[in-house]
Parts: C-alpha cells; structure tokens; sequence
C-alpha cells in the first residue's frame, strides 16, 4: 500500500528519510529521477538495503540520496532482501551528506573525467609520507597510465569520491600527472597488399610522437583502444609516415564488423 508520495522538489529525499526512521516503518521507499531510478528498503525505520541500475548496499543508498528532483514513493510491504546496510539512519545521512561536500570539491579539482591519471613514483616509494584509507589505496592498481577515471571507477568497484580523492592526494604530493591522450580520428580502410596483412591499425606518426612524450608511453606503443560507437576495441597498432593527419586506416573486414563507414569519427588512445 502507498501511504507516501511526492516531488523531491518540494521535499528533501533526506527529510523523507528522517520521516520513515522516525515513524519506524516498514517497506520500499522507490525513488526517479530523470532515466535513473532506485530503491531504499526500510525495515522498524532502518534502511537494510538499497539498489539502484548499477550499485547495490550503500554504495546505492549515497547514490539515492543525492537526487534533487524527480518523484519518490513509499510502499509498506514486507522486506526480504538481504540487509547490506548495518549503519544507523543517522550516520548514512551524516555520511551521505559528507560525500556531496567531497564530491563538489574534487570535481572542481577534476572535472574531466575522461583525463588518465598517471603517477610518476613507482610503488613503495609511491606512498611514502602519505595516508591513503584503504578504499583509496584499492584504486591505486588502477592507476596505470592508460585507464581514465571513468573507467577506474568501472574497474575497481569503488565510488567516484574514493577514485578522485585518491588521485587528489598524490597531486597535491606532486606525485601525479593527468594525461588527456583521446585523439578523434577519421575512419578509413587500411590498404592491404600481398606481403601487407590487415592484422593491425595504422595511424599517422606525428600522433606517435605526441603520445610518447608523455610519460607512460615513452617506452613505445603497441596497442591502441578505439572507442567505436558500440564501445571500445584494443587493436594493434602501427605509425605510418604519410599517413593524413587524425586519420586511422582498419582493415576492411573489422570496419564491416564494428559496422563504421569511411569517415567516421572514432576516439583513440594507447592501450596496454
């Protein structure tokens, strides 16, 4: 039965929380907005579980909790799901609005995801005279030079905030670098010969060199992440003089399977 609803324009998910917790109910608090959506399951006015599309538990809830607009509803029915949240009503709050701070000071810091964290110490000297919590340093593995935050995020499991405030202390120490190696180019097919097969992709030397001064690729590049626009393929990869500039050539038969005509605009950047 629904005995709750209404806008998050005109109540805060936070005061509506507070309201369940303090009545001690029970049942699904079901929260929209905008083309996400998500799930806060209360039990005697404790939240014991929360799933949005991509995350469960309190990873979940913090999710949740940040929605400003959209619609919620209250349905009082019987939990059964597993309870992945132990904390108070109280200290999830606490902790949820934490985040927010913490979030809107490290996107300031970062506000492009799409740059590649790169750290110049190799590791243990990495760490040395810094504190890092242990969900920081679950990150740092995934600090390799060719993932960008988006995807260290993906990789690790952890949230954003842990992903950025990890990357926020090593900078601050002056222990890393942001690279933004994405290079848009234009598809066009790989010319093949009798003693040329088309068991790589090619791109333009002056693309080879921008790329390896920085420093992860100086050693060289031998693989490359093609972002096409069903998602991303890792290729080998040669540099060819002659080639035009912000072109690629793909051999004819990997364009016809990632379905992309001559002249597409594809993203690339080096792969390990």
């Amino acid at each position: 039965m629904s005995n709750l609803r209404g806008a998050l324009e005109s109540i805060s998910l936070t005061d509506v929380v507070q309201l369940l917790h303090v009545n001690r109910k029970t049942g699904m608090l079901q929260v929209s907005s905008g083309r996400v959506g998500g799930v806060l399951y209360f039990s005697r006015g404790e939240v014991i579980h929360a799933e949005t599309h991509a995350a469960k538990g309190e990873t979940a809830a913090f999710e949740i909790l940040e929605w400003v607009t959209g619609q919620f509803e209250f349905l009082t029915t019987q939990v059964q799901n597993p309870t992945t949240i132990r904390r108070t009503v109280p200290d999830l709050l606490m902790d949820s609005a934490r985040l927010q701070d913490s979030r809107k000071r490290l996107y300031t810091i970062f506000p492009r995801l799409t740059a590649v964290p790169w750290p110049t110490l190799p590791a243990p000297r990495l760490l040395e005279g810094i504190k890092l919590f242990t969900e920081e340093r679950r990150v740092l593995p995934f600090f390799d030079g060719y993932r960008d935050f988006r995807e260290i995020m993906a990789a690790s499991g952890q949230h954003d905030v842990a992903v950025l405030q990890a990357a926020s202390i090593l900078l601050e120490a002056g222990r890393l670098e942001l690279i933004e190696p994405d290079a848009p180019v234009a598809v066009a097919p790989l010319r093949t010969g009798l003693f040329k097969r088309g068991d790589h992709v090619e791109l333009p030397k002056a693309l080879e060199g921008r790329w390896t001064a920085a420093g992860p690729y100086r050693q060289g590049i031998r693989n490359l992440r093609v972002l096409w626009p069903k998602g991303p393929a890792v290729e080998r990869v040669e540099f060819v003089a002659g080639l035009p500039e912000a072109q690629i050539a793909i051999p004819r038969e990997l364009m016809q399977a990632w379905g992309l005509a001559e002249g597409t605009q594809v993203q690339v950047r080096p792969a390990p």
